[in-house]
């Protein structure tokens, strides 16, 4: 039966060990992102929710995440953006 070198199988082996390395390590990120994007979501969920609270509270406001102070947000008027 042929057969390749024994250093040349050696250099194929370690080559298929480096591709499964990396290959689990991407798909191991991937997983991280995941889950990572799921957590994202529910906090900007949560933070939607807090802000339409705050809104049904003050209104609609700008708030200063320093001090907590506020400034109402001015609609224009419809009107005055058709003249």
């Amino acid at each position: 039966m042929a057969k390749i070198k024994k250093q040349e199988l050696d250099k194929i082996i370690k080559q298929q060990d480096a591709l499964a390395r990396i290959t689990h390590k991407i798909g191991s990120l991937e997983y991280e992102k995941f889950i990572l994007n799921s957590e994202l979501n529910k906090l900007n969920d949560i933070v939607s929710k807090y802000k339409k609270e705050l809104e049904d509270t003050y209104g609609e406001v700008n708030i200063d995440l320093k001090d907590g102070t506020y400034t109402k947000i001015e609609k224009e008027d419809v009107k005055d953006k058709e003249d």
